[in-house]
């Protein structure tokens, strides 16, 4: 079966290294490379049904879980493992938690991320040996409003949480200011907010990793 594989993450040495793992765990894979979720975005507007991605959590556009979370409510039938550098067993049970069918340390041998691979390829789950999952508990209404969010309005709110003004976005998204506006103003709705700095506190709450906190508290979308 001829499989497709994205592989997220924002280091290109490890990029390369998973995919020649993944390539030999695999016959002849079609995989994707994204450097940051602005990438894995334009990936998965091309192909919206990739077999399996492979997600780094720490990368430009994503805080934390935020790109999981936004992942599980706009692709939720794509497989999803994480590929983190850190082995703590609360991060592995948030990423359980928000939906990842699996959690892949990168420290693990090929004969595991091999294994790992192949069982959530096979409709399993994959987990460290040490981890012992203990029952999940509800989604916050906030988890669930993001995942409400568009892929160009996560894009946006992450670009908000970075201190970029509404300029700074529109040219970098290459759209007019006004389409900026709007998006900030849907933005703000779905998450039941009503300025820029308690749109980053509601994500914090989330235990997301924001970096570069030197946003501007507007009462308005402007």
């Amino acid at each position: 079966m001829d499989y497709t594989i994205i592989i997220a993450d924002d280091h290109p040495l490890f990029r390369t290294a998973l995919k020649s793992s993944v390539s030999l765990a695999l016959n002849d894979p079609m995989i994707c490379e994204a450097g940051s979720i602005a990438e894995l975005q334009t990936l998965l507007e091309n192909n919206s049904s990739p077999d399996l991605i492979l997600l780094d959590l720490h990368m430009p556009g994503a805080h934390g879980l935020s790109g999981l979370i936004f992942l599980r409510g706009q692709y939720p039938d794509v497989p999803v493992v994480v590929v983190s550098a850190s082995d703590d067993l609360q991060i592995i049970q948030k990423t359980k938690k928000h939906g990842a069918n699996g959690f892949i340390p990168k420290s693990t041998s090929l004969d595991d991320l091999k294994t790992a691979i192949i069982n959530v390829l096979n409709g399993e789950n994959w987990w460290p040996e040490n981890f012992q999952p203990v029952e999940s508990q509800e989604s916050s209404d906030m988890e669930a409003r993001l995942a409400t969010l568009t892929p160009q309005q996560f894009r946006v709110l992450g670009m908000i949480s970075e201190g970029m003004l509404n300029k700074q976005i529109a040219y970098d998204l290459n759209v007019s200011e006004a389409t900026i506006k709007a998006h900030v103003t849907a933005i703000f709705k779905k998450l039941g907010v009503r300025s820029r700095t308690q749109a980053v506190i509601a994500i914090k709450a989330l235990e997301i990793e924001i970096p570069g906190q030197n946003t501007q508290d507007q009462e308005n979308p402007d």
